[in-house]
């Protein structure tokens, strides 16, 4: 077997196309409220990051003999902005995607922030406020996707000081922009053990078509050029990935392609379910995905 590359990306390489960050500061958390929920305790807490004051809910199971796992569950997208850690943890929006209060029942620890324009991070009355931040960024010679991948760490630094978390096995999830975010996370922090895509895992060369697009977020100059999303899977390969992807969803294109590559340059650590259905996070998958966390958290 070829020995696995990653197209040529690095990780200095990749820090570079994704431009400097701000040195981020002491993080100050203050738990804003502490809520007994079915199995766990949910807090909102907020902390601070170098764009703001960043805010998010964390849920410890009840019972809880010895350091749980860590899951850091990201929202999805859906041009929803009054939407983010309150619908991955079950108060609003779609029960579907309440994974941070299942995993939670779970045993699991999960923490889940509002991203840069969602929910609390909006300043703009639930309008879309990521191209400006995008906008913000670019003309100064950095990218959004560099900031929120820096807040995913500085949430993970966060928790990993709470006594119930185990900061050796740090796990990811999301769906849409989260699942997007699932395969990037991995790349830019270490820690990440294992990372599960759903609806999120379309490649640059598929993103052209009018149906697809690209996410403020993660537009990168000049990365497209030469790299693809399967040089950022390979690039983290201390992770073990699950890409889940359906067959009638813009955001899943490209699943069997990046497979294939990965496979073609020797790369073993990314599973793939390819799997009927549109843009969704169904209980069976949710269910497959909880699976695969445990086991590659143990």
């Amino acid at each position: 077997m070829e020995p696995m590359t990653s197209g040529g990306l690095t990780r200095q390489s990749l820090r570079e196309l994704l431009g400097p960050v701000d040195e981020p500061g002491p993080l100050d958390p203050r738990v804003e409220e502490e809520v007994a929920c079915e199995g766990y305790v949910r807090r909102h807490v907020t902390y601070d990051v170098p764009s703001g004051r960043a805010s998010t809910f964390v849920c410890i199971p009840d019972t809880l003999s010895r350091p749980a796992p860590v899951i850091f569950c990201h929202h999805q997208h859906a041009g929803e902005f009054d939407l983010g850690k309150s619908e991955v943890c079950g108060l609003r929006g779609d029960p579907d995607r309440a994974f941070a209060a299942e995993l939670a029942q779970r045993g699991f620890v999960t923490i889940a922030p509002d991203a840069i324009g969602f929910e609390d991070r909006n300043w703009a009355d639930g309008q879309n406020v990521t191209w400006f931040e995008l906008a913000s960024r670019l003309v100064v010679g950095r990218t959004l996707l560099a900031t929120c991948l820096q807040e995913i760490s500085l949430a993970l630094d966060f928790v990993s000081t709470l006594p119930q978390a185990d900061p050796a096995r740090i796990g990811f999830i999301g769906h849409s922009y989260g699942g997007r975010a699932a395969i990037w996370a991995p790349a830019w922090d270490e820690r990440i053990r294992a990372s599960v895509s759903n609806c999120g895992c379309i490649p640059y060369r598929e993103s052209f078509a009018h149906d697809a697009g690209f996410q403020a977020e993660f537009v990168v100059p000049n990365f497209a050029t030469d790299h693809d999303l399967e040089d950022v899977i390979a690039l983290a390969d201390q992770c073990q990935y699950l890409v889940i992807a359906t067959d009638d969803d813009a955001l899943s294109r490209g699943a069997a392609s990046i497979r294939e590559n990965l496979h073609a340059r020797g790369a073993r650590h990314a599973r793939f379910e390819l799997r009927p259905g549109k843009h969704v996070f169904p209980r069976a998958a949710r269910l497959l995905a909880y699976d695969f966390l445990a086991g590659a958290l143990t």
